[in-house]
């Protein structure tokens, strides 16, 4: 952890805190990190991990706890649709987000800072992008 500032180390422990409490909103995780540098970030249901990638190949890994034992097969667009409107509407936070998506059929999703862009990840390999509302 040599390579970091304390600032990007207490930047990205307090985001990943505060999302995971839902403390904060989307669009709050994305003006701190870009503050501190970070390109893009990757959250694993599966293996119940974000990371968070710096431009120079640096990342950093957090662990979470996975709620919910099996992801949904079937991908459903309309579900993870309805989770995004939620979230960006500020109804939904993220511990429901991340429920409603893995419910959904969502394995992960690539957040891309400079492409303004989610991917979100099906179990057989479906892929649906959104980009970032407006506001952000």
């Amino acid at each position: 952890m040599k390579d970091f500032s304390q600032i990007q180390l207490h930047t990205i422990q307090s985001v990943f805190t505060k999302s995971n409490t839902g403390e904060i909103h989307f669009g709050d995780v994305i003006q701190q990190l870009i503050a501190i540098g970070i390109e893009s970030y990757f959250v694993d249901y599966r293996c119940g991990e974000t990371t968070y990638y710096f431009p120079n190949g640096k990342f950093i890994r957090h662990s979470f706890k996975a709620e919910i034992t099996e992801i949904t097969l079937h991908f459903d667009l309309q579900k993870i649709k309805q989770a995004i409107a939620g979230a960006q509407s500020g109804q939904v936070m993220y511990p429901q987000f991340k429920e409603l998506t893995y419910l959904a059929g969502c394995i992960g999703y690539f957040v891309w800072i400079k492409g303004k862009n989610v991917q979100y990840l099906g179990r057989l390999g479906e892929a649906h992008t959104e980009k970032f509302p407006e506001s952000i």
